[in-house]
């Protein structure tokens, strides 16, 4: 198989990995809706700068690294879990206060997309999921520019899906769909985000 066959193979799974719901889609979509667009748009782009750091530690030998070291497979596991446990507390807390009016000032900071580029690098699946790309549809003969090419489809895919659903889920029928139903809404994406971080941190 050539390259190029080969770096369709990885885009597509690429992209099937972002499909699933999780702890990325509760961060985008809920931030789009509470806070403003713009929000939302930062947070997207912290879940792409996340998949560009993911795909470039894959490239320096993540895999190798974590078969080696074990330890730092538990650690990242461990933060992860406690960090989307504090998350989703939050929300489970905020969830019947009233919707907020978009805020200008808070849109236009980084802390959106830093708090969902944490979310996302203190996900232990993302070591897992690129440590196999690279350990099983990676050839041993693949050139310099095809590693280039992964860390880049990895993070113009994210950037796309993510951003399309921040520019989504900020519509102004779907912020008034959520504002009738916020309660439920952010009680059970806060309900997820705790259950997912209670696995990672007790199937340890």
């Amino acid at each position: 198989m050539n390259h190029a066959a080969q770096l369709l193979i990885i885009a597509g799974v690429l992209f099937l990995s972002v499909l699933s719901p999780g702890p990325n889609f509760a961060i985008v979509t809920s931030t789009a809706m509470t806070v403003s667009r713009r929000a939302g748009m930062l947070a997207a782009l912290g879940l792409a700068a996340a998949s560009f750091s993911w795909a470039l530690l894959a490239v320096a030998g993540l895999g190798l690294i974590v078969a080696r070291l074990p330890w730092i497979h538990a650690a990242v596991q461990m933060a992860g879990a406690v960090y989307l446990i504090w998350i989703g507390g939050k929300m489970l807390i905020g969830a019947r206060q009233p919707l907020p009016v978009a805020d200008g000032r808070r849109a236009s900071g980084i802390g959106a997309a830093r708090k969902a580029f944490l979310v996302s690098m203190t996900n232990p699946k993302a070591v897992g999921f690129y440590g196999s790309i690279f350990t099983v549809m990676v050839p041993l003969s693949a050139p310099l520019w095809f590693y280039a090419a992964i860390v880049v489809l990895a993070t113009l895919i994210s950037a796309s899906w993510y951003c399309g659903l921040a520019l989504l889920f900020s519509h102004r029928a779907a912020r008034a769909v959520y504002a009738r139903a916020k309660t439920s809404i952010e009680a059970g994406m806060g309900l997820l985000l705790i259950g997912l971080g209670g696995r990672l941190l007790f199937s340890r």
